[in-house]
C-alpha cells in the first residue's frame, strides 16, 4: 500500500522541473513576440535605424528557438501527468514560440534562395529614371546606379519581369497606370503626363521601409508600353519584394 500511494502520487503530481521549462518557455516565447515586434516598430517610429531593429528580430528569432525547445520538452513531462496548467502553458508556449519564429525563418530562407539585389526593372536596358524622388531620399540610401552586374542578376533571378503593352494611346495609358499606381496604395510622388512619368513610394507594414517606384509610358505603335522600376532605399537584398511588387502592380494594370 505504502508502494501504490508512493507510485500514484509520483504519478499524479506534476514534476516540478515540467512547470519550470513549461513556464520559462512561455514567459521567453513572449518576450521574444514582443522583442521581435519592437525591432521592426521602433525602426519605423524612428526610435532606431533599420539596421539595430534587423539585429533585435535576429536575436529575438534566434532566442525563441530555446523557448520552442523548453516548452517542447515541458509539454511532454508535463502530459505524462495529465492535463494541468503546466502542460496549457507548455503547448501555449509552444505554439507562440512557432508563431515568432516562422515568418523570420521564412524570410531567411526566401533571402537566401533570391539575388541579393534591390533594384528591379522591366527595362533593364533602358530603365526608368527616378527624378522627385530624389529629394525625399537621405544621404546613405542606396545608390539608384542599375548597373550591368544588378541587371545580370536580375535577368537569373527574375526572368518573368517585362514591359507590359497596352493596346491604346499614351495618354490613356498613364491615366490606367496611375489609376493602378493609387490602387495599390503608394504615396503619389509625381505625376507628369508630358513625360509619361509616376513616382510613388511604397512603406512596408512593420520596418517602414521606404521602396520607390517609377512608372514609364512611352508610345508603341498605335497603343503604348508601360515599364516599371522598383527599388529599395536600403538593405543589400529587398528579399524578392520589389519582383513581387512589380509583378502585382503589372496584374492590377491589366485587369484595370
Amino acid at each position: 500500500m505504502a508502494e501504490a500511494k508512493v507510485s500514484g502520487g509520483i504519478v499524479g503530481k506534476v514534476p516540478r522541473v515540467a512547470r519550470i521549462l513549461a513556464w520559462t518557455g512561455l514567459a521567453l516565447a513572449a518576450g521574444c513576440g514582443v522583442a521581435a515586434l519592437l525591432g521592426g516598430l521602433g525602426s519605423r517610429w524612428g526610435w532606431w535605424n533599420f539596421g539595430l531593429g534587423i539585429k533585435v528580430l535576429g536575436i529575438a528569432t534566434l532566442t525563441d528557438l530555446a523557448a520552442v525547445l523548453l516548452t517542447l520538452i515541458g509539454s511532454i513531462l508535463a502530459s505524462r501527468a495529465g492535463p494541468h496548467s503546466a502542460l496549457i502553458a507548455g503547448l501555449l508556449g509552444l505554439g507562440f514560440s512557432l508563431v515568432v519564429a516562422g515568418p523570420p525563418l521564412y524570410l531567411y530562407r526566401v533571402a537566401t534562395s533570391v539575388p541579393a539585389i534591390h533594384d528591379l526593372t522591366t527595362d533593364a536596358a533602358d530603365p526608368p529614371r527616378f527624378v522627385a524622388v530624389l529629394a525625399l531620399r537621405q544621404p546613405g540610401d542606396n545608390s539608384l546606379d542599375y548597373t550591368a552586374r544588378v541587371a545580370a542578376e536580375q535577368k537569373k533571378g527574375y526572368p518573368d519581369l517585362a514591359r507590359m503593352m497596352l493596346a491604346v494611346p499614351p495618354a490613356a495609358a498613364f491615366e490606367r497606370a496611375l489609376a493602378a499606381a493609387r490602387a495599390m496604395g503608394w504615396e503619389i510622388v509625381a505625376s507628369v503626363p508630358a513625360e509619361g512619368r509616376i513616382e510613388a513610394t511604397d512603406t512596408t507594414t512593420l520596418f517602414g521601409f521606404k521602396d520607390d517606384v517609377v512608372i514609364r509610358v512611352a508610345p508603341s505603335g498605335s497603343g503604348s508600353r508601360v515599364d516599371v522600376r522598383s527599388a529599395s532605399r536600403v538593405g543589400q537584398s529587398d528579399i524578392g519584394v520589389n519582383a513581387k511588387r512589380i509583378r502585382a502592380y503589372l496584374a492590377k494594370l491589366a485587369s484595370g
